[in-house]
Parts: C-alpha cells; sequence; structure tokens
C-alpha cells in the first residue's frame, strides 16, 4: 500500500497521528469522502494496486456510500477503513455515530466491525484478499476508536484461509472442451466482452484468442480497451449506444462467446427481442450468480478468465479450423459497417464528437481518459479509441455523476508520468468541483475537456425523444465563469467556442501547459445527440440513427 486517500475526523484521529510519524504511506487529503472513495477506486481500475480510502464516522461514512456503490457496481477492488465512536458507545446514539456495517451491507463485497484490536491485522489481511479475489469488490472495514487507541504485538499474516470463502479459479475442463467444439462449429460467432477481461488482465489472453479464431469482437462500456479499438476484428462498443455493427453481429449471430460480461439491460435492450434468435451461448465468469442470470446460457464456465482463456488457448492449438461459413459472416458485417452508424452532422458551432476525436489525436491515444456520466461519457466511449487495458475509467453500473476528476487524481497517482485527460460535462464536473483544491495542493497535471452544452445533456435528450420536448429542469442557467473558477484554484483556464480553435487549444494544454491542470471549457452546439440509441424497451435492431431523423 503506497497511497490512502481520506479526510480526518474525531474517531480516526489515531490513525491521522500515525500518518504523521511515517512517510512509507502517503496520505492524499480530499476535500470531501465521496472524492475520497472515487480517487481510490480509479488508483485501483487504472493499476494493478488495491485503492484505499480513509474516512470518520457519521458523516463521512455517508458521503464515502456513493463512492462504496460505484465500486461494487463495476466490481473494483477496494478497502475503505471507517472510523466508529468508542465500543462502548456503539448503539447509544452517540456524537456521530451511524451503524456503518447496516448502511453498506447491501453495496459491498463484505464488511467488518472490528472489535478487539488483535484482531485488526488479520481483518486487514482479510479484507485485501477478499477484495481482490473471486469477483473483485469493495470491502468495509469499520474500526471504534478504542480499538486504534489500544496496543497489541502487531502480527500481519502473509496468508488468511476462511473456510466459507473459496473462490474457483480453474474452469470444469469438461465444460471447456464443450465450448470449444462449439467455437470450430459457429458460422456466424460473436466474441462479448466486459469488465471482467479488464479486472482480470486478460486483454492478451483474450487478444491471443479473438486472433486465433477470427472471430468478431464486441465490447461493453466497462470492457472498451480489453481488444483493441483498432483492429478490424473489432466491431464496437455494444448496446443502447453501440455501433450499428456492433449490435446487428450480436443479435444475429449464431453463437455468442460471452466473457467477464453479465448481458446488462444496456448491452442487450429488449429480453424477449433478444431472446427471438436461436443461438448457442458460452458464458465464462467467475462469479457463478452471475451466469444464467438475465440470459440463458448454453454452456457454462466458472473460473477466472486468463486461466479459462489459457485452458481454451492450449486446446485450439490442437487444430482449429474456423467454420467455411466465417467469410460470409464477415461479408455481412462488413455490410452493416458501411451504415458508418457514428457518422455526425457538421455545425458551425462545436460539436463534441469533434473534440474527443481530436483529444485521441493529440494524445497518440495513449491517454489515461476518465468520466463523468452523461452524453459526454458516450462520446467518449465512441470516439476516443482504447488499444490498451485500463486506460478507459468511468462509472459503468451505477452512472454516478461526478467520478471523472477524483477518478483523474487517482490514476494520476497510479500512473505519475501518464497523461491524463477528465471528459465531463458543465452538469457533472460541479459535483465534485472542490476536488480542484486537491488537484492544486498536490500539483497534479490533469487535463479536464468541459463538454458545455448549458444543460444536463443526457436528461435534455432523453426529454426531447420521449417527453414531447418539455424540458423539465435539464436547463443549468447558474453556471459559473469555468475559466475565472479555475484561475481561482491556481490552475490554468481556457474557453473554446470556435471549432477551429479545438485543436490548438488540446495542443496548447498537452504542451505549453504540460505540468498544469487546465481547464478548458468547450461551448458546444447544445442540440448535439447520441446515436446510435436503443430506446428503453427496444431490442438491439431497433436502433434509432442519426440518419433516421
Amino acid at each position: 500500500m503506497e497511497h490512502v486517500f481520506g479526510y480526518p475526523g474525531g474517531s480516526v484521529l489515531h490513525i491521522y497521528d500515525e500518518f504523521f510519524k511515517q512517510d512509507q504511506v502517503k496520505h492524499i487529503l480530499v476535500r470531501h469522502e465521496q472524492a475520497a472513495v472515487h480517487a481510490a477506486d480509479a488508483y485501483s481500475r487504472s493499476s494493478q494496486k488495491v485503492g484505499v480510502a480513509l474516512v470518520t464516522s457519521g458523516p463521512g461514512v455517508t458521503n464515502a456510500v456513493t463512492g462504496i456503490a460505484t465500486a461494487y457496481s463495476d466490481s473494483v477492488p477496494l478497502v475503505v477503513l471507517c472510523g466508529q465512536v468508542p465500543t462502548h458507545y456503539i448503539g447509544q446514539d452517540a456524537f456521530q455515530e451511524c451503524d456503518t456495517v447496516g448502511i453498506t451491507r447491501p453495496c459491498v463485497k463484505h464488511n467488518f466491525l472490528v472489535k478487539d484490536v488483535k484482531d485488526l491485522a488479520v481483518t486487514l489481511k482479510k479484507a485485501f484478499h477478499i477484495a481482490t479475489t473471486g469477483r473483485p469488490g469493495p470491502v468495509v472495514v469499520d474500526i471504534p476508536k478504542d480499538i486504534t487507541a489500544n496496543k497489541c504485538e502487531f502480527d500481519y499474516p502473509k496468508a488468511v484461509q476462511m473456510r466459507s470463502y473459496n473462490p474457483v479459479v480453474k474452469g470444469h475442463l469438461g465444460q471447456i472442451k464443450k465450448a470449444v467444439q462449439l467455437l470450430q462449429e459457429a458460422k456466424r460467432p460473436i466474441i462479448y466482452t466486459g469488465g471482467g477481461v479488464i479486472l482480470s488482465d486478460a486483454a492478451e489472453k483474450l487478444t491471443q484468442l479473438a486472433r486465433r479464431l477470427g472471430f468478431p469482437v464486441t465490447n461493453t462500456l466497462m470492457g472498451l480497451g480489453g481488444y483493441p479499438a483498432t483492429d478490424r476484428q473489432n466491431v464496437g462498443m455494444l448496446g443502447m449506444h453501440g455501433t450499428y455493427e456492433a449490435n446487428m453481429s450480436m443479435h444475429y449471430a449464431d453463437l455468442i462467446l460471452a466473457i467477464g460480461a453479465r448481458f446488462d439491460d444496456r448491452v442487450i435492450g429488449n429480453p424477449e427481442h433478444f431472446g427471438e434468435e436461436q443461438r448457442k451461448i458460452i458464458h465464462i465468469d467467475i462469479d457463478p450468480s452471475s451466469i444464467s442470470k438475465r440470459v440463458k446460457v448454453d454452456v457454462p464456465i466458472v473460473g477466472n478468465v486468463p486461466d479459462v482463456l489459457d485452458e481454451m488457448l492450449k486446446l485450439l492449438d490442437e487444430g482449429f479450423k474456423a467454420d467455411a461459413g466465417l467469410a460470409d459472416w464477415w461479408k455481412q458485417i462488413d455490410d452493416w459497417r458501411g451504415r458508418d452508424s457514428l457518422r455526425y452532422k457538421q455545425s458551425d458551432l462545436i460539436m463534441p464528437q469533434f473534440v474527443v476525436e481530436k483529444l485521441y489525436e493529440v494524445t497518440g491515444g495513449e491517454a489515461f481518459i476518465t468520466s463523468d456520466v452523461g452524453q459526454h461519457q458516450m462520446f467518449a466511449a465512441q470516439y476516443y479509441k482504447f488499444d490498451k487495458p485500463r486506460r478507459w475509467i468511468n462509472s459503468g453500473g451505477l452512472g454516478t455523476m461526478g467520478v471523472g476528476l477524483p477518478y483523474a487524481m487517482g490514476v494520476r497517482f497510479a500512473n505519475p508520468e501518464a497523461p491524463v485527460a477528465c471528459i465531463t460535462g458543465e452538469g457533472s464536473i460541479q459535483m465534485c468541483i472542490q476536488e480542484m483544491s486537491t488537484c492544486k495542493q498536490f500539483e497534479l497535471p490533469v487535463k479536464i475537456i468541459n463538454l458545455n452544452n448549458g444543460m444536463l445533456g443526457m436528461v435534455r435528450q432523453w426529454q426531447e425523444m420521449f417527453y414531447s420536448k418539455r424540458y423539465s429542469q435539464s436547463y443549468v442557467t447558474s453556471l459559473p465563469d469555468f475559466v475565472k473558477l479555475a484561475e481561482s484554484y491556481g490552475h490554468v483556464g481556457m474557453k473554446i467556442e470556435k471549432p477551429e480553435d479545438v485543436e490548438p487549444a488540446l495542443r496548447k494544454a498537452f504542451t505549453e501547459y504540460k505540468d498544469r491542470l487546465v481547464f478548458m471549457d468547450f461551448i458546444i452546439d447544445p442540440t448535439a445527440n447520441v446515436f446510435p440509441m436503443v430506446a428503453a424497451g427496444k431490442g438491439l435492431t431497433e436502433m434509432i440513427l442519426a440518419e433516421d431523423l
């Protein structure tokens, strides 16, 4: 453990006193507990390290719950240390007391209440073990103040074993053989991958398998970067705002190889529509509860993704030959690609898609990109081509506005030499904008790409399309001057209003101001919408394309 993101308070002052006495673990002082957990979350997502957050009792814990739930939804390994009132005060409605275990139980992989200082070391070992093994997730350790005041001989175990917790790692060989047989017989296959590929560090194995098979690959929002976006076999992201070719391939495939994905509602649309086509489904996942949860599968394989893919590659090396019909399948996919579903209209105003395309060009596709939640998130996913894993950091499952800036902080601490850009909107950025103070304290040179359309874009888009243009509370009519606000925090601010100024501004931010935080306020076309789009309750083939309007 190298970094801890936190905010002090009465019940954790003994811990903070120990921080003062050492310099091995660096504490990062945030300005809000929610940001502490988000930063620790991104620290984990963008590296192979475990993020750690430290918050005080009562409101410190409740402020952290949004961050904990965000990490839980996306299966991110995290350890959150929470202060608690002294043991003898628990249950007495003491000052800043709350039931941390009860409040967090629905949104953690596990939580602990430490009742004896002698149990503290082994509990922390268990917390890290549980967070990182099996299907990863956040673990909360609730520590009363008197426990942190007591002393005992330090004994941190090298390993722990828990009788009730033994996640499966190796997939069943018989099931893997069945899967390989189906792969050899498929005429219209597709490989459908999710965040499990990223979290298990299976991107390299996936790439080997996909290229060995010659099958098309589609990624979920959380799976971007698991297979190179610029590779011809990648048909793009699928789902609500996926490409035409990805959604059509997914719907009409006769075999789906699902890897570390969960057939989310935003991915397959209406399950009844999805079930209209006859197909075989192979599903690889570390979590047995995710298999056949929404879609019935034919060959379930429970196991760690890279281990299972390794076994598949060994079996394929024994003489795999793709079905002759694969060439016809690729011809059909190329026809679907011809629709160019990500094409967008040009305008005298700045188009948000154009900004993301230029950001990709300026950074050479090498930046870590964090995003908030909304239209800008989808534009980032659609137009920034991720060829590497752990470069795309966003809240997929919970859809938490406000994560972008603290995510960028966490990424930068985990990857201190890397370029980091936060793509956000004028609504989302204000939810954790106080973290610009943290960025100043620690001199974090992140670049904020604010796609400013003066309204809550995704809300406005839905109201335009499905609520007869009744724009209820989607306007943001009292926006600050973001340039002056950035400057007041000691950073660089830019306002960009013309398309021809987009690329120069980005290049200046990443070169002349390489070592400074730069807040770029791009005033974009307020009518820009995200397409393609699968409306709620519709099927994957019922996409709305920009050309249809």
